[in-house]
């Protein structure tokens, strides 16, 4: 109910922060604003004031600036508990003079709301009150406005210099006991320095993120990495935790419009800010971004009505069956469990939602791989094998959803740093979780299979992704042999062959992307692709300046294009590799195949040899 009189109630509220800090009583439980509105005032008069208060617990989410009451002189005067572990109190935490609790990021409101956590003091930075008497909690209003309203004392460092958001971010001043006046600047956050490895890994989520997505991006580099990519995007949405000054240049472009979400259609979502000056004065008072609590933002079942909900989170290591660490590094914990899991299991429930997790192959300046073959000692599971998706590194992008140990173990290979896949397979074929027989293909450190990817329209009109080979496409390739036509087969190896076992197929998958080469033609999406053709070279040798060339086409995607598509593929790779030309054994009766090397734009050579033909061109002989 609105209070007419609150001016004089305000005026009356306003103390120094020495007789605000006072009505605190040795063991109550406090707690303290988020991020960057953390009360620097207040925190300062904890440990500076007059009186010190004994045996006091203090609670908090992630907490920037300052954060005395972790120093060991206070130890008996604080003892902190935190639901996310920041950089302020990561040592203290560790040393065990700090606790840390784990628990999804929406479910910590409740703990105030059913008194599991019992609040005595919030300590909370706001806006001055507007002419209705409310405040608001400006850039954080996460996990602090159900402590605000469930705590028995509310001490409130009144700011001007804190933006006024929209959304679910007020209070009113009645709610408040004490106010403390301050002019601080708010705490900014500063970009980090993305380098190329993080990049390559913000290209590499960006390229599976579709027009129409909702996005949950975070702060950090892989973040800002992944914002870089999505300026060709259409109508994007944004329902986060957090988000930083890079979102702006989006909005303003319209790239972000949220014109494709469900809930909160047009409107940019968060529950906290970190970011600069710039970002403060953006949301000031903007309608389009709108803060709401961590009980709204993170409940999974609201995440999910937004349609292509893509849900960007990180991890410190994963293990070959698809187990997520994200919260410690073996038994020393690091960070928290956040709201990882909220946003993962809301996007996949989302109709087209795709849950990623996205790091760095190493770590420790690449000395340590973070896909490990077991997890480290101690190490948490955040996100369990059951509810993982896609994995990303700046090698790839690992599909893991419905996929069994064996193709989950080679997708993770397949994407760790090229020094450590010999030993990771090895530890996989110990743990039987591989064909003990499985083939390791040496491949060059610096070779970026994935560079050659593209999409092409082929000849009938249709968009078809061309990409290499991978070990994991031997199920998908199995399927290509089975779909073949007796003719096709025939055709391909000149002979019948009624089957294709994993003895005769593992070696066709296999390749190092140097000597040999195979370009796969898929339809669909990465959650659904569908090979529908394979075109390869080999050579005797890496020295060989010859490479024989091959295509398998499903039958119904045959006159349609591809054969050609894949040619020219092929020799614009093989020129890279100094292969000066291609050879080919056909049968006279495949005038298809013929038909495709006679357009090849090279002098063919054909010689008759028994019941076929040998064809061979050079790539420096134009027709």
């Amino acid at each position: 109910m609105r209070n007419d009189n609150w001016k004089e109630t305000y005026k009356n509220k306003i103390v120094p922060v020495d007789q605000a800090l006072s009505h605190i009583e040795a063991g109550n439980k406090i707690f303290i604003g988020t991020g960057c509105a953390a009360p620097q005032l207040l925190i300062e008069g904890l440990t500076s004031g007059k009186k010190q208060v004994a045996d006091a617990e203090i609670y908090h989410l992630l907490t920037m600036g300052i954060a005395p009451y972790a120093q060991d002189m206070f130890n008996e005067n604080y003892r902190f508990n935190s639901f996310f572990i920041s950089d302020n109190v990561r040592d203290a935490v560790q040393e065990g003079q700090g606790d840390y609790t784990p628990i999804f990021l929406s479910e910590i409101p409740k703990l105030f709301e059913e008194g599991r956590t019992p609040l005595d003091v919030v300590l909370i930075q706001t806006t001055p009150p507007d002419e209705n008497g409310m405040v608001s909690l400006g850039v954080s209003v996460d996990i602090v406005k159900s402590a605000t309203e469930n705590a028995s004392l509310v001490i409130a460092e009144i700011n001007p210099n804190m933006p006024w958001t929209c959304g679910d971010s007020l209070i009113p001043i009645d709610y408040i006991d004490y106010l403390v006046e301050s002019d601080k600047p708010i705490l900014t956050y500063d970009l980090v320095e993305v380098d190329d490895t993080i990049r390559r890994i913000g290209q590499n989520v960006a390229s599976i993120i579709e027009d129409g997505s909702t996005v949950e991006v975070g702060i950090g580099a892989i973040p800002q990495a992944i914002l870089e990519f999505l300026s060709d995007k259409k109508d994007l949405g944004i329902h986060t935790e957090m988000f930083t000054d890079q979102l702006i240049d989006l909005i303003e472009s319209g790239v972000i419009n949220g014109s494709k979400k469900l809930v909160n259609q047009g409107k940019v979502v968060a529950s906290f800010l970190m970011g600069s000056k710039k970002l403060y004065d953006y949301v000031d008072n903007n309608p389009v971004i709108e803060m709401h609590p961590s009980e709204y933002v993170n409940d999974p079942f609201i995440i999910a009505k937004q349609p292509k909900m893509a849900a960007i989170n990180v991890a410190l290591e994963v293990d070959l069956t698809g187990q997520v660490c994200a919260d410690s590094i073996g038994h020393r914990f690091y960070s928290g469990i956040g709201g990882q899991l909220d946003f993962i299991r809301g996007a996949a429930r989302s109709k087209g939602g795709k849950p990623i997790i996205a790091m760095q192959s190493t770590t420790m300046g690449g000395e340590v791989s973070k896909i490990v073959a077991n997890l480290s000692p101690g190490a948490g599971v955040v996100t369990t094998r059951g509810d993982v998706h896609y994995v990303v590194t700046e090698y790839g992008i690992a599909d893991l959803h419905g996929k069994n140990i064996r193709e989950r173990s080679m997708a993770l290979i397949s994407i760790a740093h090229p020094k450590f896949r010999r030993q990771l397979l090895e530890e996989a074929k110990k743990m039987k979780y591989v064909y003990d027989d499985q083939i390791y293909v040496e491949t060059v450190s610096d070779e970026d299979p994935e560079r050659y990817s593209q999409c092409d329209v082929i000849a009938d009109g249709t968009e078809v992704t061309f990409r290499p080979i991978k070990a994991t496409d031997e199920e998908a390739m199995r399927d290509l042999f089975y779909s073949l036509s007796e003719q096709s087969i025939y055709l391909r190896f000149f002979q019948p062959v009624e089957s294709m076992p994993h003895a005769k197929i593992m070696p066709l998958v296999s390749i190092n992307y140097k000597k040999d080469m195979a370009m796969v033609a898929t339809i669909g999406d990465i959650a659904g692709e569908k090979i529908i053709g394979v075109g390869r070279y080999m050579r005797s040798s890496n020295d060989d300046p010859f490479a024989e060339v091959s295509f398998e086409v499903r039958d119904e995607w045959q006159n349609r294009g591809l054969g050609r598509a894949f040619l020219n593929s092929l020799m614009n790779i093989a020129e890279q590799h100094s292969i000066e030309g291609f050879v080919a054994t056909v049968l006279p009766k495949n005038k298809q195949m013929m038909s495709v090397f006679r357009g090849c734009g090279c002098k063919l050579h054909v010689e008759k040899s028994g019941d076929v033909f040998e064809l061979s061109f050079k790539f420096n002989e134009k027709a």
